[in-house]
């Protein structure tokens, strides 16, 4: 089992992620903000160039923490990495909290070792605090440099996050582990893999553990096999401790994110509600544990823990209700239900006959498309057809390690059918992947 654990780190990547040159960034205007450092050739420090682009809710005055969405090992995923802080659904969740969204690129060629980065001990933890102070300078938000993070990795940034935990638990909100988790024994094949301790402290941040079935679950062979014994090591090994850890298996993918962020947001923001601090640079709140709802590691049925009848302790651990509700039809079929309509977009304006518009994304839901209307008539969806490989249509479309596609989307619409000389008027509807409408 220890063997195969480590293919997880040794092939995290993604390989199918769009193909762009690590110079081609989208835009870092307020209110993004983009600091880059050169590779160290110093010992212990991060060997590879890194840029870290961090958006800040408009308006906010004092941030109350930091959602990391870290990529994978590998080229691909590290270039998706690049649109990671511009994703709409995931500033949803930023801008509920009063967070700010960050999205790590690490410039790791495609054939180097990912361990040189997705192990924080190998200097990417000081280059992440290092960015941390200094977008805090640029944004004007200097408390960036000291709030709690609420991370999400995959692959090789699960491996990151969840190491981030074990390091520093105090600092920590909650961790999603998607197809990665530090690893709790060393294995002699692979020396430069160093073993992680649990410190005691750790065993109180929320942790969820999210493999694809397809990755040694119900597919036992293959290049992600070893996913799954990976997971479930590092479950057995925290739960067994009292650990507040859960495993969410994906019954649609592979090492591919597909669904997940269905999954991942809601129980995000359940964490973030109940351990953020009302007053910012107050320690973290402790994470309930009363309304806590138990399911077997297998299974598909949650139920309240104070109703579970096997052993707690090697049980799957989720926050509340609402979270565990969402997990039983995620771990059935992804489809999580939604009964909220999405925002209405805002600041519509036409020139001519071009439309453009902002809009912000549904935070259950995200943003699948745009009705366009004319006189009361539907005349367009933009897009046309929503594209995503991996899973419901998004609007900003998707990428392999669950970032949009660049180029970045605008929300613009060009009339080529409009009549001359009469004044039309445009309604604007957005449309959530729940296919939900704005009113």
């Amino acid at each position: 089992m220890r063997n195969t654990a480590l293919v997880l780190l040794a092939l995290g990547g993604a390989l199918l992620a769009q193909n762009a040159p690590y110079d081609v960034y989208p835009a870092a205007e307020a209110p993004y903000h983009r600091v880059r450092y050169e590779a160290s050739t110093k010992p212990g420090e991060l060997i590879f160039p890194v840029n870290y682009t961090v958006w800040v809710p408009p308006g906010v005055k004092t941030l109350r923490g930091v959602i990391v969405h870290q990529h994978g090992c590998g080229e691909g995923s590290c270039k998706s990495g690049l649109t990671g802080a511009f994703d709409l659904h995931w500033q949803a969740l930023a801008k509920k909290h009063d967070c700010a969204l960050l999205g790590p690129s690490y410039e790791q060629p495609q054939t180097a070792d990912c361990q040189m980065w997705c192990d924080p001990r190998n200097g990417s933890d000081a280059a992440f605090q290092k960015a941390l102070a200094d977008l805090g300078a640029k944004s004007g938000h200097p408390e960036l440099a000291k709030v709690p993070w609420a991370l999400w990795g995959h692959s090789g940034g699960g491996h990151w996050a969840g190491g981030m935990v074990l390091l520093h638990p105090g600092r920590v909100v909650a961790a999603w582990l998607r197809s990665g988790v530090p690893l709790l024994e060393a294995n002699p094949q692979r020396p430069s893999i160093k073993a992680y301790d649990v410190p005691a402290a750790a065993l109180k941040v929320p942790l969820m553990c999210n493999p694809g079935t397809k990755e040694g679950v119900t597919l036992k062979t293959g290049r992600f096999a070893g996913v799954w014994p990976a997971n479930e090591t590092f479950f057995a090994a925290v739960r067994g401790r009292g650990g507040l850890v859960g495993v969410a298996v994906d019954p649609l993918t592979a090492h591919e994110c597909g669904n997940q962020r269905y999954m991942a947001i809601p129980w995000l923001d359940a964490c973030l509600s109940a351990r953020l601090p009302a007053k910012p640079g107050a320690l973290l709140m402790p994470m309930p544990t009363d309304e806590a709802w138990l399911a077997s590691l297998m299974g598909s049925e949650a139920v309240a823990q104070a109703s579970y009848r096997g052993e707690k302790d090697r049980a799957i651990w989720l926050p509340n209700r609402s979270v565990a509700e969402a997990w039983m039809s995620y771990v059935k079929d992804t489809a999580i239900g939604d009964r909220t309509p999405p925002p209405a977009p805002t600041n519509l304006v036409v020139k001519g006959n071009e439309l453009t518009w902002d809009a912000e994304a549904d935070l259950e839901s995200g943003l699948g498309s745009f009705i366009i209307e004319r006189d009361g008539k539907a005349i367009a969806t933009v897009p046309e057809k929503g594209k995503n490989p991996f899973g419901r249509p998004l609007f900003q479309g998707l990428q392999y390690s669950d970032t949009p596609s660049l180029p970045l989307v605008e929300m613009r619409f060009t009339d080529t059918k409009q009549i001359a000389g009469k004044k039309h008027r445009y309604r604007v509807i957005a449309v959530n992947t729940a296919g939900l409408h704005s009113r």
